[in-house]
């Protein structure tokens, strides 16, 4: 088994940006969701209620500021977050730092409605939350549940075999194969068994060892064609027919990183427990 993506996203709810390399900080990938879009009450502007954030791309500038991009809206470079303390209703947060007033303005004419733009100021104050695997000592950024995602391309390709049968039972024509993006990871193996990561609890990529917190369970984000935005039954049509236990849909486990170092694409990846 190798790795064979890694994707950033530096505000949440944007598209990811694929790099070959990155470094691990206990929080996740460096870089990696410091910002959020947030209402003006600090009520978080995510991807399933305000789909055009998916279209977003976002760098990270030398400065720690950003660089935003989006279709029909002009390229705004924000400059690194100075602004007052803000109340945000994130799980384990409080408050976050506001961004320049021109980044509040552009997502507001983005989404058409009130938007914020914060900044992540230290992940330490931010804790993952025990209901979703944290022990004492785990911290995350704006991810909220779990610091790194990790999905596998041999499931996704299990996946997209089903969502055929069901297409073929249905007499529907033949769909596309999903785009990984849909699930929004920060690493993707390959090699490895369908769903075999299931049954991981500690895993090592390159030099790092990663503890498993969770499975990952869908949301609504899934169901928009990344590129189009177009918003369809699937994936959790057919993850509700093969991946339903507890009441939710599953793909993908939650991983918190077990020291610093730093990943490459090709590093072997290697089950540990």
């Amino acid at each position: 088994m190798e790795l064979a993506e890694i994707l950033k996203y530096p505000v949440k709810s944007v598209s990811g940006r694929a790099v070959a390399s990155a470094v691990v900080e206990p929080w996740g990938l460096a870089e990696d969701r410091r910002w959020a879009v947030v209402d003006e009450h600090g009520g978080l502007h995510w991807a399933g209620e305000n789909p055009r954030l998916l279209s977003v791309t976002a760098e990270v500038t030398d400065d720690d500021g950003l660089l935003l991009d989006a279709p029909g809206l002009p390229r705004l470079r924000v400059p690194p977050a100075t602004g007052e303390n803000v109340p945000v209703g994130f799980v384990e947060l409080d408050f976050a730092i506001l961004a320049d007033s021109g980044a509040h303005a552009w997502f507001t004419r983005l989404l058409g409605r009130p938007a914020r733009l914060v900044w992540l100021d230290d992940p330490n104050r931010c804790a993952v939350p025990p209901s979703h695997g944290g022990l004492p000592g785990d911290v995350v950024s704006f991810a909220g549940d779990a610091p790194i995602l990790l999905t596998s391309r041999s499931s996704l390709r299990r996946l997209d075999e089903w969502i055929l049968e069901g297409a073929r039972e249905r007499g529907d024509d033949p769909p596309a194969p999903l785009d990984m993006a849909r699930f929004r990871p920060n690493l993707v193996i390959d090699g490895a068994s369908p769903y075999a990561e299931d049954g991981w609890r500690e895993i090592r990529i390159g030099a790092l060892a990663f503890r498993v917190t969770e499975h990952c369970d869908r949301c609504a984000v899934t169901t928009y064609d990344p590129v189009t935005l177009r918003r369809g039954k699937e994936p959790l049509r057919t993850l509700a027919r093969h991946r339903r236990w507890g009441g939710k849909t599953w793909f993908g486990i939650r991983l918190v990183p077990r020291g610093r170092g730093e990943l490459r694409l090709g590093d072997p990846v290697t089950v540990l427990a």
